[in-house]
């Protein structure tokens, strides 16, 4: 991270996936260096190329949302379906319950909050408040939908260490707001 407490996303570099179906880029990880057994949460983005299974993540919750992408994906998380574009609001679901993609589409972009229970994520699209304050907040973040303040579309802003003045400029961008709560 830098010290401005902001996350280029012209800096993630992406991995492919086990099953090949897609790649990732890590974000954040909480605590620093942990993986995917001992992480408490965890921030990533994917570029999902192909339809496919998704990873189980036992006694971790997660939040899907689409941010890029001509498609959509039909998300089927135990026997219930649920269609995520671009536009849709994000999908909170438990990473231990069997969940598979069906792409509508070309591929796309999405952003993935994942916690380790207790803690919970939530995760909102809108315009950014920057006053909007939940008490048992440990962390937030936001991912710009738009340019704002200097910052490239897809920028993720560390709100814990960014400059007053940056999270007060951003005030009203489009932007997917996650808090890690509990």
């Amino acid at each position: 991270m830098t010290a401005s407490g902001v996350l280029r996303a012209a800096d993630r570099r992406f991995r492919p996936w086990k099953n090949g179906g897609g790649e990732t880029a890590e974000i954040v990880v909480a605590p620093p260096g942990a993986d995917f057994e001992s992480f408490s949460w965890r921030i990533s983005t994917a570029i999902v190329a192909a339809s496919g299974p998704f990873s189980a993540f036992p006694g971790v919750d997660r939040v899907l949302s689409v941010v890029d992408g001509d498609g959509a994906m039909v998300l089927t998380v135990g026997e219930n379906e649920h269609r995520l574009d671009a536009a849709s609001n994000p999908l909170a679901f438990p990473g231990d319950v069997p969940a598979a993609a069906l792409l509508e589409g070309g591929g796309l972009l999405d952003f993935n909050v994942m916690v380790r229970r207790p803690l919970r994520a939530e995760v909102t699209r809108g315009p950014f408040d920057p006053a909007r304050k939940c008490a048992s907040e440990r962390a937030r973040y936001v991912l710009l939908l738009e340019e704002g303040a200097g910052l490239e579309r897809l920028d993720l802003v560390v709100l814990a260490t960014a400059a007053p003045a940056l999270v007060a400029a951003l005030a009203g961008t489009n932007v997917l707001d996650a808090r890690i709560v509990g």
